[in-house]
Order: C-alpha cells, then sequence, then structure tokens
C-alpha cells in the first residue's frame, strides 16, 4: 500500500484529489495538508510513500518541499500537480516521478500511482527523462514510453502512445546512446523498444515488426540481430 500526502493551498483541490486517490485500492494512507509547511510536518509525522505537491502554494512552493527531501537519504516519491505547463523542466530535474495538469483525470492518476508503485517495488533509478519542444511548450517524456523512433534527416522523430515529438538528434547517436535501454536498430531509419514489438511478419523475401499498430520495415542487414533479439524475447515470427 502507498501512503501518500496530498498538498495544496485550495481545498477544495486537496479533497478532490483525495477523492479519486481513495478510490484506488493501491493507495494506503491518505494525509491531507493545505501548505507546504503542513506537509513537511505530515512528512515528519507520518510514513510517507509519495507526495502529491501543487506548485504554487504561498510561502513554501511544491518545488521548495521537493528541493528539501531530495537531500533526504530515502526521499518519497513526487507527483507534482499544477495547473502550469512552464515548470515542467524544472520539476523533472528534481527526479519528479510524474508531472500532472489540473484537472486531474482519474486515469492519468492511476498511471500515476503505478509508476510510484513500480519505483517502490524493484527500487528502479529514476527513467531518463527526455525534453521535446511542441508548440512553442515545453514537455518531459519519459523514455520508456517511447515505442519507437523515426529519423528525419539530422532529426529523429520520437513516436509514444500519446503522440510523436521531433528532437534535434541524429538516430545514430540515440542507436548508441539507448542500446543498453532496449532499443534496437531494425532498419537505418528505425530504432524500435524491443519491449514495444508486438509482432513479427516475413512475406515474399521482406521483414517486418508490428510496434504499436504500425508495421515497420525490418533490412536486411538487420534481420539476423532482430530475430535473436525477438527469439530472446519469446516474440515468435509469424505469416
Amino acid at each position: 500500500m502507498v501512503n501518500v500526502v496530498i498538498a495544496d493551498d485550495e481545498v477544495p483541490a486537496v479533497e478532490a484529489l483525495a477523492y479519486l486517490l481513495a478510490r484506488d485500492p493501491r493507495i494506503g494512507k491518505i494525509h491531507k495538508a493545505t501548505s507546504g509547511a503542513e506537509a513537511l510536518r505530515a512528512l515528519e509525522n507520518h510514513d510517507v510513500d509519495a507526495m502529491f505537491l501543487d506548485i504554487h502554494m504561498p510561502a513554501l512552493t511544491g518545488l521548495d518541499i521537493a528541493r528539501v527531501i531530495s537531500r533526504f537519504s530515502r526521499p518519497p516519491a513526487v507527483v507534482f500537480v499544477t495547473a502550469d505547463e512552464d515548470q515542467a523542466l524544472e520539476a523533472f530535474n528534481l527526479a519528479a516521478v510524474d508531472y500532472l495538469l489540473k484537472p486531474v483525470r482519474a486515469e492519468r492518476l492511476a498511471e500515476s500511482v503505478r509508476r510510484v508503485c513500480e519505483l517502490m517495488e524493484d527500487g528502479a533509478a529514476q527513467p531518463e527523462v527526455i525534453t521535446v519542444d511542441q508548440g512553442g511548450i515545453t514537455k518531459m517524456i519519459r523514455r520508456d514510453e517511447i515505442k519507437f523512433v523515426q529519423a528525419q534527416g539530422d532529426y529523429a522523430r520520437l513516436h509514444t502512445a500519446e503522440g510523436s515529438y521531433l528532437i534535434r538528434v541524429p538516430l545514430n547517436d540515440l542507436e548508441r546512446q539507448w542500446a543498453d535501454a532496449g532499443y534496437l536498430r531494425i532498419h537505418r531509419s528505425y530504432l524500435v523498444s524491443v519491449g514495444a514489438i508486438q509482432q513479427m511478419r516475413t512475406a515474399g523475401g521482406r521483414a517486418s515488426v508490428l510496434v504499436d499498430g504500425a508495421e515497420l520495415p525490418v533490412s536486411r542487414r538487420s534481420l539476423p540481430a532482430v530475430r535473436d533479439r525477438l527469439e530472446a524475447n519469446r516474440v515468435r515470427p509469424g505469416g
């Protein structure tokens, strides 16, 4: 069970988030705070696994709290809950597990809880976060959410379940940097997350893989390595 602190200077926001969290069977005790100081007192007095923090609070902000607890030997997981997208970069620099925008949707909150549980279960390091620009707004996406990457000249397009994002990094560089994270080059134009491959198809001397509903070509040069990795991951070639 995940014991949490909710901190927001607006009482209705605290109550709304507490209501949603209470419906999640993975959540244990919920401690409510309407100021940063009250949130830190709750942290001192209770066993807390995660903090859901509003960024904009008087005196002691959510970011201030995150800076304080980052010095703990075993800090609780931090999820920021805010109406402001502009603070995302600083939030993830403080190793936030997630960044929720108000009004919070139940299914999106459930994903945040999943990430907290994942961190608690295996003690894994924070997943790498990629900075992308979308319409003049800086966004942060987790690398483990990227299903495949497509080369576009000196740029690369990152494809996730939510959408696609263009970054100015050549595919060759990503292939080298992400090899240990489970990404495999299948074609001169494609890098894929091996765990996201749903099926491999071979027909008429051509091979392809199905990734998140997209059929991507596999080059003849890459085919042996792709077969080996899929065999290791128990993904069977299909017709």
